[in-house]
């Protein structure tokens, strides 16, 4: 029996390499008259597969050999029409059998242990290949990031109560607020709001819901996946039933395509929910770093981490990211600590992607929870997304410039009065791209730009791992009064929205979403994580005020001139006095842009800040946390005044 590093040392040969690659299919091959099981499993010694009627419970109907074929793969025939029949492989390797799930399943019974054979073409919803990806050009992204359940949990929303959490709760239409029938909710609201793009939360097989327990109070964000090509069954109406979970997620799919809104998946393709894993269970070891006493090494912070550089996890991954895009329409992937896996299969991931869509958008946390089994130069790493081009990253400099460091929730920054923020913000706003007005050895986080184009660089102040702005704003200000609240929450998106990188907030904050203090809300019940819809009608004006950047950077290409070079030659950042405020003009009709100097001053100051401008007469088009691209009013220079604890925008 070979011991774990004596598995790595096998697994990292060239010839074990050599001997068990393969290029072709893998999983279910689903035909009419008969169904194709292929599995790579180079290291077992018998295979067969078990089949069942039922996706749960009930005998076996029978057991069957597989046969063993050139570089690791078995397979077996199974005569006459498969569809809804449930299976599992027992692998036997090096003496001990595992019952298992297929890696490559496409669907699967409560909890995906048994895996079903599916003809997809049957359950499709109709209408299913009319259904296209939404084109957003890269330059004009914005990403609304939710929890499928997050968004329709709350009874206020007007969806159907069999919906409620579910996939089939963005297929609604007309929903509004129960005690306010004229303020739209669920889908109708996002059309309002007019963002380009839904991130969906996990939206694969997780472990950590009990499907078979669909009335007891779970709650996970799903970030311990099971099955990676598996739609996750407590979001389907029917988890007992491996169809239900397909068709439901592809109708959510095809109702937010309809409504010209595209859809990033998240995936976290970084480490498996526990040791226990189809991958795992057919390959030990194989899909997992190993440290060198052959133990699985840990750089996610959840027991292991995926061997992206391995040839045939490589396969793996990009088999999954062009299932998904081809078989549900998926326009984009942000990958769960990006940071990894290696440059080269990220690299082969967007090769692979641009040649079935080159507008799939590509993103990610480029950091890992702690230092994987590669060397940093070699990572997905932030610092390396230069090396990636057509992959964005987060910045976590302009983050927490503006809000605090992501390790101490209650230490402010920029938006709580505290100087030295400035540079990390003007990074941000110049994309993390080169500009010779930002002095890096002042960037937080960063003492070089990492983007090569300023659509590499994901802006932000919070997303879900983390406090949101609501929370985040009243831990760091002390004392602070909801008037304040409302005006530091406008004031840090405008910087956001502003950026040359693409925008990204998290559901529910143009609504003044909070947790009640949470920090890792990922298990907390609904009371904390549901959208509570009813902020609609408590905080309309910061609705207003979200609508209307997101507005007026679709309008105006001077936000978002997806161009290094022309971000240099057209983004100037203007001399300020003393700290918390950074200014700056996008000049000479930026981007054709049709307004021909425009202003930002971001001021988080208390007390009125004055800047210093040309001569002449200015049209207001952001003042005092109100948004109209028609104008607010005129003023004239040489010298403007921007209110405390708010963004000023105008033009020439």
């Amino acid at each position: 029996m070979k011991t774990p590093a004596e598995w790595k040392t096998l697994f990292e040969s060239s010839a074990f390499a050599r001997q068990t690659n393969y290029s072709g299919p893998l999983g279910p091959e689903y035909n009419p008259s008969g169904t194709r099981l292929r599995l790579w499993a180079p290291t077992a010694q018998k295979v067969s597969v078990n089949l069942y009627r039922r996706g749960d419970g009930g005998a076996c109907m029978g057991t069957l050999p597989l046969e063993q074929h050139g570089q690791g793969v078995w397979s077996v025939y199974l005569p006459g029409d498969q569809h809804g029949h449930y299976y599992t492989f027992t692998v036997e390797v090096d003496g001990t059998a595992y019952e298992t799930g297929d890696p490559y399943a496409r669907t699967a019974g409560v909890n995906g242990l048994r895996s079903m054979i599916l003809d997809a073409p049957r359950i499709d919803p109709p209408d299913w290949n009319h259904d296209h990806r939404v084109i957003v050009p890269a330059s004009r992204r914005t990403v609304w990031e939710v929890s499928v359940r997050d968004f329709s949990q709350d009874p206020a929303c007007g969806v159907r109560n069999a919906w409620r959490g579910k996939f089939m709760a963005f297929t609604q239409k007309g929903t509004t607020l129960s005690s306010a029938g004229t303020f739209p909710t669920c889908l109708d609201y996002l059309k309002r709001l007019g963002v380009g793009y839904v991130q969906l939360m996990p939206i694969f097989d997780f472990g950590s819901v009990d499907e078979s327990r669909p009335l007891t109070r779970q709650y996970n964000w799903g970030y311990d996946p099971t099955n990676y090509n598996v739609p996750e069954g407590s979001y389907s109406t029917d988890p007992t039933k491996g169809e239900v979970r397909v068709r439901e997620c592809k109708e959510m799919i095809a109702a937010l395509h309809a409504a010209g809104i595209g859809v990033i998946m998240d995936v976290v393709y970084n480490h498996m929910y526990r040791s226990e894993n189809p991958l795992n269970s057919t390959v030990p070891y194989y899909f997992f770093r190993q440290n060198e006493d052959g133990s699985l090494s840990n750089g996610s912070g959840c027991g292991n981490e995926f061997a992206s550089e391995r040839p045939m996890a490589r396969k793996y991954l990009i088999d999954s990211v062009l299932y998904w895009a081809q078989e549900y329409h998926i326009d984009g992937f942000r990958f769960d600590l990006m940071g990894i896996h290696d440059i080269e299969t990220m690299n082969e991931i967007r090769k692979a992607a641009t040649a079935a869509d080159p507008t799939i958008f590509i993103y990610g946390e480029g950091w890992a929870a702690s230092a994987p089994q590669l060397p940093q130069d070699s990572l997905a790493m932030k610092a390396n997304t230069y090396k990636m081009p057509g992959i964005a990253a987060f910045s976590d400099e302009m983050r927490d410039a503006l809000r605090g460091p992501f390790n101490d929730n209650h230490q402010g920054a920029f938006l709580a009065g505290l100087p030295g923020g400035e540079e990390s913000i003007k990074f941000g706003i110049a994309g993390a791209v080169k500009h010779p007005q930002v002095n890096n050895e002042g960037v937080n986080y960063s003492k070089a730009p990492w983007a090569e184009q300023p659509t590499q660089m994901i802006s932000y102040v919070s997303c879900h791992d983390d406090m949101c702005l609501v929370d985040r704003l009243k831990a760091s200000v002390p004392g602070i009064t909801p008037e304040e609240l409302t005006r530091l929450d406008k004031l840090a998106q405008t910087a956001v929205f502003t950026s040359q990188g693409v925008p990204f907030i998290y559901a529910g904050e143009e609504v003044m979403r909070d947790k009640k203090g949470v920090h890792n809300s990922y298990q907390s019940p609904d009371s904390v994580n549901a959208i509570d819809w009813k902020r609609k009608t408590e905080h309309a004006d910061v609705f207003a005020y979200y609508k209307g950047l997101i507005q007026l950077r679709k309008n105006h290409p001077a936000f978002r001139l997806g161009d290094a070079g022309l971000v240099r030659e057209h983004l100037e950042f203007l001399p300020v006095e003393g700290s918390n405020v950074v200014a700056y003009r996008l000049k000479g009709h930026a981007g054709g842009d049709t307004w021909g100097n425009i202003y930002v001053v971001l001021n988080a100051r208390k007390e009125t800040a004055k800047v210093s401008v040309p001569e002449g007469k200015y049209t207001v088009v952001c003042k005092d946390g109100f948004i109209s691209e028609q104008g607010l009013g005129t003023m004239y220079g040489p010298e403007i005044s921007v209110p405390a604890q708010s963004a000023m925008i105008f033009y020439q």
